[in-house]
């Protein structure tokens, strides 16, 4: 399926002899590319910007923003050209918006590759010693063959854990993928990953109203600039009816007329959140488009979406989120607007309360904690008595890695989900590592503070981010996030912890902000989002189970499970809780259904 945007190069100062027909191969994987090349550079973008200039090649994708300059992309290169020549890496830290960017400079034999703050772009690479290969896409990559493209037995064991490949790893086993917000420098074969940057959170005390205000400000802001694009009559909005997709579909009314929304239903108890997408559409006077998923759909789009992401990629939203994309470019719709990022930016997560709770035990004396945690031990088999032994447990359990307790490889030892020759060849630790790393790296932050950073890189650059902006390139629709914008995410940093998240009210501020604005219903509602009842129509759905059966057959030929496990996982789903195991069983579904689109390797052979 072509790309309806990316960019790709390769970057090689000692051998440009293979430059044709690595050329040829990643113009070919995008479509209508635009291409320029600079001696044993060369770069394919569409959708985004170029410049060559004395021997320097810069290539963007996406809206990339400059600190001293506005107007067209092309001179914004222009500018990040020179600052690139006097101030180095340095010149990202003057750059904001969504992008990918690479910087190719052939005169000093340095290539620099960056991708936005939050990581609404991403950025594949695959280094090499005497070059640099690199894309939007791995697929583009995957193509010219240049680096080893077998699978990765550590990418399908963090695949398990976080239900995704979390940056830096990918499923191949030469090729990386960038964090947010971070940049790399391919010098001589030399490699430096770094932040460019890194937020810096503030706890002075504010006025809490006047910074309400000025948040607001900013979203119409943003909209208002999204709806003067040439493209702004085929402009809509998911609406699922929470907070987030409720303010960017009433800013969306007020600058704009008709303000088209597009809703998805279930009809499924429980599941279905469509009444409070009514309610918004009532009260901001929004043009409603609906569209109920049907078991129909899950069953003719599984084996579709599996194969047409990059990597495997487990969140069940994805194929929700592509009805509605696809609904909406049916409907004319060419750019939707998504309300992403409000939970992160403002503690809107269930899990920041709960960890707070936990975090009441740290602050006891030691000597207090040792005496509470040996008189709750005894009580771990009194049914009264469970919860108290359960906090004590959980809060000794030090941050991120207490955020994991309910992940499914930690409630289970991982020799019963793998095979031992497949453990022989991975890390346990690396997901938790990876989170602890992220964890740590803003200096002088709250416990809070850290949490939101995690999830900005786990949760919206390495997951939600990923299955919107797959949904809508699949569906052919561009998106943009108003909330994740810049000066938005900036305006966070300095609400204080305490006004985020105000004892357990969480998004305490945001909320309060809103007041007046959105329905008191949607307020205060719980967060859903469009969750898929994956797990309960799979149960009594014969295409459906169909599918599952023989994706985890499938799965145990590759050596890589234990066949009991899959069975176990089968007939957890059928016979235990259908939402928590249908998940699982949709996570090992969308694994099988990629490699068989993507790869007829094992761990074994590539090994």
């Amino acid at each position: 399926m072509p790309f309806a945007s990316g960019l790709a190069g390769y970057f090689n100062p000692a051998h440009p002899a293979g430059a044709i027909r690595t050329q040829d191969t990643l113009a070919a994987a995008l479509y209508e590319p635009a291409t320029l090349s600079v001696a044993s550079a060369f770069c394919a973008v569409t959708n985004g910007g170029v410049l060559e200039q004395e021997g320097l090649l810069i290539a963007c994708l996406g809206r990339l923003r400059h600190a001293s300059v506005s107007g067209d992309v092309s001179s914004i290169l222009h500018t990040l050209a020179s600052d690139y020549r006097t101030l180095g890496t340095s010149a990202l830290q003057k750059l904001s918006g969504s992008f990918a960017l690479a910087i190719l400079d052939s005169e000093r034999r340095t290539a620099l590759l960056a991708v936005d703050r939050i990581g609404i772009e991403q950025l594949y690479y695959a280094p090499q010693t005497d070059g640099l290969l690199f894309a939007t896409a791995p697929g583009a990559l995957t193509r010219v063959g240049s680096f080893d493209t077998g699978i990765d037995p550590q990418a399908i064991y963090d695949y398990l854990y976080c239900h995704m490949i979390p940056s830096p790893r990918t499923i191949y086993r030469g090729l990386r993928k960038l964090p947010a917000s971070h940049f790399l420098e391919w010098r001589d074969g030399a490699l430096r990953v770094e932040p460019y940057w890194l937020p810096q959170f503030a706890e002075t005390p504010i006025d809490a109203a006047a910074a309400g205000r000025e948040m607001l400000e900013m979203i119409e802001a943003v909209i208002r600039r999204e709806a003067s694009e040439p493209s702004a009559a085929q402009l809509g909005a998911f609406l699922s009816g929470g907070i987030d997709s409720s303010t960017v579909a009433g800013m969306l009314a007020r600058v704009t007329q008709p303000a088209h929304t597009y809703s998805i239903g279930f009809a499924v108890p429980g599941y279905d959140e469509m009444d409070y997408a009514r309610t918004a559409v009532r009260h901001f006077q929004t043009t409603p488009h609906e569209y109920y998923v049907t078991p129909d759909d899950v069953a003719e789009l599984l084996p579709q979406i599996a194969a047409a992401t990059g990597e495997p990629f487990g969140n069940s939203s994805l194929l929700p989120a592509y009805c509605c994309a696809r609904f909406a470019r049916e409907q004319g719709i060419s750019r939707l607007l998504g309300g992403d990022g409000g939970d992160e930016l403002f503690a809107g997560n269930e899990r920041y309360a709960t960890q707070g709770i936990f975090e009441l035990f740290g602050r006891l004396p030691s000597a207090l904690q040792s005496l509470i945690a040996a008189a709750a031990k005894p009580l771990a088999h009194v049914p009264l008595a469970r919860k108290a032994h359960s906090y004590v447990k959980q809060a000794q359990v030090p941050l991120p890695d207490r955020m994991d307790s309910y992940a499914f490889l930690v409630r289970h030892e991982p020799i019963e989900v793998f095979s031992p020759d497949f453990l022989n060849q991975v890390s346990t630790l690396e997901p938790l590592e990876l989170k602890q790393a992220m964890f740590f790296a803003p200096d002088d932050a709250s416990t809070l503070n850290r949490m939101l950073y995690l999830d900005w890189h786990f949760t919206l650059h390495d997951n939600d981010l990923v299955k919107v902006n797959t949904a809508c390139r699949l569906a052919g629709v561009e998106v943009a996030y108003p909330l994740l914008d810049d000066e938005v995410v900036a305006l966070s940093c300095r609400i204080p912890s305490a006004e985020k998240l105000r004892g357990t009210t969480l998004r305490w501020f945001y909320k309060d902000a809103v007041r007046g604005f959105l329905p008191e219903a949607i307020i205060n509602k719980k967060k859903h989002g469009f969750g898929l009842p994956f797990g309960v129509w799979t149960r009594s759905d014969s295409r459906l189970l169909a599918i599952t059966d023989d994706a985890l057959e499938s799965l145990k030929q590759r050596g890589w499970f234990q066949p009991a496990f899959l069975d176990q996982a089968r007939q957890l789903h059928r016979e235990g809780h259908a939402a928590y195991y249908g998940e699982l069983v949709w996570i090992l579904t969308m694994l099988e259904l990629w490699l068989r689109r993507n790869s007829d390797q094992s761990l074994t052979s590539s090994s």
